[in-house]
C-alpha cells in the first residue's frame, strides 16, 4: 500500500448539542478526537460569529476536531458557492481542524437547497467535472478535503462504472481524501444487491482519512441512512473486517437523531475500541471502569 496521506487520530465521536457540556467540562477518556457539523459553527451574518463558536473554540483546545459539512453541494451542476467556501475557510482558519470533509453528492440546484444528499451519476464526463471542481475547492481552502460516499436508493441508467470505481478514479484525479462511511456502504449494498467487501477492497487506502460508523432505519423495504439508531451488527462486522484486513483509520460514531445520553452512546464508542484493540483489551477495561 502507498503511504497514507492522513494521520490516524484514533476513535472519536460526532459531537452534537446534547453532549457539548460533557466535552466542555471534561473530555471523556474514551474519546481521542471529535467531529462537528461545519454549518452549525460558520459565520452566517457579516461580522457575527454564532454563539456556539466559543464552545467549539474551547473544545478545540482540548482535543483534535474535524469539520464535516453537508452543504458544499459538490455534485451539483451549480457553480461553486464562493460565499459558502469563504465562510468555511474563515471557520477553518479560526479553529485549525484536522481536516474538512463533505459528501459526494448534490444537495440542490439553482441556489435552492433540498436538504438531502442525492448521489451523482458515475460517468466519465462527471468524473472530469467533479475532479476539476474539487481541485478548485481545495485550491481555495488551501488543503485537501475528504469526500464521503453517501447511501443511495436509486441508480442512474447511464452509469458507466461502479460507485467504488468512480470514487477511486475521482479521488486520484482530484488528489483528495476519502471519508469512508461503512454504514452507507452497507445500506447501498442491500438496496442495490452488491457485496460490500468488493467496495472496501477497491478503495485506495492511502486516501482514506476517516471512517464513519452510524445506524439506519428500514422503510418500505429500503434501508435509509437516518443516523438515529445504534450501529447494527452487520456494520460492526464490516468495521471489524476493515480493521483486520485493511488497517486502522481515524474512526468515529455518528448519531444525529434519537440521541441517547452519553453513557449509552459511549457503549458504542467502547465497542469500536474493543474491535481495534482486541475484545476486552486492557484499554477498554480501564475506560469501562472509569465511567
Amino acid at each position: 500500500m502507498k503511504q497514507k496521506l492522513f494521520k490516524n487520530y484514533g476513535i472519536g465521536v460526532g459531537i452534537r448539542s446534547p453532549h457539548v457540556m460533557q466535552f466542555l467540562n471534561e473530555v471523556p477518556k474514551s474519546i481521542e478526537w471529535g467531529e462537528v457539523v461545519s454549518e452549525n459553527y460558520m459565520n452566517w451574518q457579516s461580522g457575527l460569529k454564532p454563539k456556539a463558536f466559543s464552545n467549539l473554540e474551547k473544545m478545540r483546545e482540548k482535543l483534535p476536531v474535524a469539520l464535516h459539512g453537508v452543504s458544499m453541494n459538490i455534485g451539483s451542476a451549480d457553480p461553486i458557492d464562493a460565499d459558502y467556501l469563504k465562510r468555511l475557510k474563515e471557520l477553518a482558519n479560526s479553529i485549525e481542524p484536522i481536516w474538512i470533509s463533505d459528501h459526494l453528492c448534490w444537495t440542490g440546484v439553482d441556489g435552492e437547497n433540498i436538504h438531502d444528499l442525492i448521489p451523482v451519476p458515475f460517468t466519465k464526463e462527471n468524473l472530469k467535472y467533479l475532479s476539476d471542481k474539487i481541485l478548485k475547492i481545495q485550491d481555495f481552502l488551501g488543503q485537501r478535503i475528504l469526500i464521503e460516499n453517501v447511501s443511495s436508493y436509486f441508480e442512474y441508467t447511464n452509469a458507466e462504472m461502479t460507485e467504488w470505481q468512480f470514487i477511486k478514479e475521482l479521488t486520484e484525479k482530484a488528489d483528495c481524501g476519502i471519508l469512508l462511511d461503512i454504514n452507507n456502504i452497507y445500506v447501498s449494498s442491500i438496496n442495490h444487491s452488491f457485496n460490500p467487501i468488493d467496495f472496501l477492497k477497491s478503495i485506495p487506502l492511502e486516501r482514506v482519512g476517516q471512517i464513519h460508523l452510524a445506524g439506519h432505519s428500514v422503510k418500505d423495504g429500503y434501508l435509509i441512512d437516518t443516523h438515529d439508531q445504534p450501529v447494527c451488527e452487520e456494520v460492526w462486522k464490516l468495521f471489524q473486517w476493515t480493521e483486520q484486513n485493511l488497517g486502522f483509520f481515524t474512526s468515529m460514531i455518528e448519531r444525529d437523531g434519537n440521541i441517547p445520553d452519553w453513557r449509552e452512546l459511549e457503549k458504542e464508542i467502547l465497542r469500536a475500541h474493543e474491535i481495534r484493540n482486541g475484545v476486552k483489551s486492557e484499554f477498554a477495561k480501564k475506560i469501562t471502569a472509569s465511567i
